[in-house]
């Protein structure tokens, strides 16, 4: 059983140190040349027509909030699978992690989260 658990440590502090390693290597072997050019606003080879610096609707973000919420909550659906057809305490508890996933989904929608006007 430990050492189930030492590879997956091993594995996961390869990947971390890997990932910091080329993030170090990429800021040390950047080119560094400033430039007016490289720092304007680039729209299609025009010039913007508009200030890039706009406001935009709140309901792109809680649409997009809203998603991120409930995918994530779905994701901890997936080592269900594994249990699935056991009769097991963990159904219950999936159970009512779906009540509560649906309770919030119905919330959302009675308190008008979900409507565009």
């Amino acid at each position: 059983m430990l050492t189930t658990y030492s590879s997956l440590a091993l594995f996961l502090t390869l990947c971390a140190g890997l990932a910091a390693l080329l993030v170090i290597l990429s800021l040390i072997l950047q080119g560094k040349s400033p430039d007016k050019e490289k720092t304007s606003i680039y729209e299609c080879g025009f010039n913007p027509f508009q200030n890039p610096g706009q406001p935009f609707s709140i309901r792109f973000f809680l649409i997009a909030l809203l998603f991120l919420i409930f995918d994530l909550e779905i994701s901890f659906l997936f080592p269900w699978v594994f249990t699935l057809f056991q009769d097991s305490l963990i159904t219950l508890w999936v159970c009512l992690f779906l009540g509560i996933l649906t309770w919030g989904l119905v919330y959302e929608w009675v308190k008008g989260a979900l409507d565009w006007e």
